[in-house]
């Protein structure tokens, strides 16, 4: 037995570990995750010029005419939040409770914001509070229908829920969506 243990000991132990070898690997073109994401069910004959016209895409009746073509996307066009419409009978995600309280109350906000400033950093002391809030309210939105995302990756978001949020926490500009910078 200990002449098996002498061997084994002698047998050179090498790991060829890399820092990161385990990460998934970036994107290769963004811009095509459109193409293969919830958002692009609905998007059968409809061309981007036709969703920066008119709202005929929209199918819950709150949804309005975005900057961009990419941002101009139904609640009823994403999966998830048809799904949970579907489930509490309401014609607009907006209309669910759990969004009200979540997304649009300053109070549950303002607790959201503790949390993100211990995990992300503090603020600039000039940053405007409903900018701050918008974005929070935008965060809880993707914590509830997707969960986690993780960094970097992105979900284009309902014009129901970005003009909703919009109309609670205004500003004089607005960002819209970008896709994440490659790493």
């Amino acid at each position: 037995m200990d002449d098996q243990i002498a061997d084994i000991a002698e047998i050179p132990v090498r790991l060829d570990i890399q820092p990161y070898m385990f990460e998934p690997l970036p994107r290769e073109n963004p811009q095509n995750q459109q193409e293969n994401s919830d958002e692009s069910e609905g998007d059968e004959g409809n061309d981007e010029e036709t969703r920066l016209q008119n709202t005929t895409w929209c199918e819950c009746g709150s949804c309005e005419v975005m900057r961009t073509s990419i941002e101009c996307v139904c609640c009823a066009e994403i999966s998830l939040t048809q799904q949970i419409c579907e489930d509490c009978n309401l014609e607009c995600i907006t209309q669910h409770q759990t969004f009200i309280d979540n997304c649009l109350n300053e109070r549950v906000l303002e607790v959201s914001l503790y949390n993100y400033i211990q995990t992300e950093g503090p603020l600039d002391d000039n940053e405007p509070i409903n900018e701050v809030f918008r974005h929070i309210a935008y965060r809880r939105f993707v914590l509830w229908v997707w969960h986690r995302l993780g960094r970097g990756n992105r979900k284009v978001l309902p014009s129901c829920v970005v003009n909703k949020i919009r109309d609670r926490f205004s500003s004089n500009s607005y960002t819209g969506f970008k896709y994440p910078q490659p790493v």
